[in-house]
């Protein structure tokens, strides 16, 4: 059963997550203390210390959660295993959405993945990458049915083209959110699937 103090608890955790996802994507990891964490939702530095053990350890939280939810996503998406090119190429419409609404939705924590990685600690880092080659192995599944002529190496190089073109929708200036998710689909679409 939640109780009150327990749902309290969990929000300001979530609320620091958020605002330390911010303050690493707005000024990098190094440069951000604890303190300003804590000023951000309304609490002390030290008090900080309550939700989490370290800076540290909410970097490790926000990069693994993403890569977590990430790879259960596509898992999902791709759960009925297409037995068909033409179904196979719907299910990869429906997986390119899926991770253009992460990235748009998240934007921070896709600026936070491509400084910080490097930063974590080699058992975390070792866990996020694990995710992020299960990640890119459920997108390949779906991927070789829908492309049964290409090879796996050509396969795995337009994949990971894709995720860094898609990874750059919190980027994209000029078009509004909409507009530079249909744009980047389609070129995710081409990127993959064009001969």
């Amino acid at each position: 059963m939640t109780t009150w103090r327990t749902s309290q608890k969990a929000d300001r955790r979530a609320r620091l997550l958020t605002e330390a996802a911010a303050l690493f994507a707005r000024r990098g990891f190094a440069a951000v203390t604890t303190v300003e964490i804590g000023e951000a939702v309304g609490m002390s530095g030290p008090a900080l210390y309550k939700h989490f053990p370290s800076k540290d350890a909410i970097l490790a939280e926000l990069l693994v959660d993403a890569s977590e939810r990430l790879l259960e996503g596509a898992r999902e998406i791709g759960a009925a295993a297409p037995t068909d090119a033409a179904r196979a190429r719907r299910v990869l419409d429906d997986l390119i959405a899926f991770h253009i609404g992460f990235a748009t939705a998240a934007p921070d924590i896709i600026r936070i993945q491509d400084r910080e990685l490097a930063g974590l600690a080699a058992e975390t880092n070792h866990r996020v990458r694990r995710l992020q080659r299960a990640y890119v192995a459920a997108w390949d599944q779906i991927f070789a049915a829908a492309a049964p002529a290409l090879s796996a190496p050509e396969r795995e190089t337009r994949l990971l083209g894709v995720f860094g073109l898609l990874n750059s929708t919190p980027h994209s200036a000029g078009a509004s959110g909409e507009d530079a998710a249909g744009i980047l689909a389609a070129m995710a679409r081409r990127a993959l699937l064009a001969d």
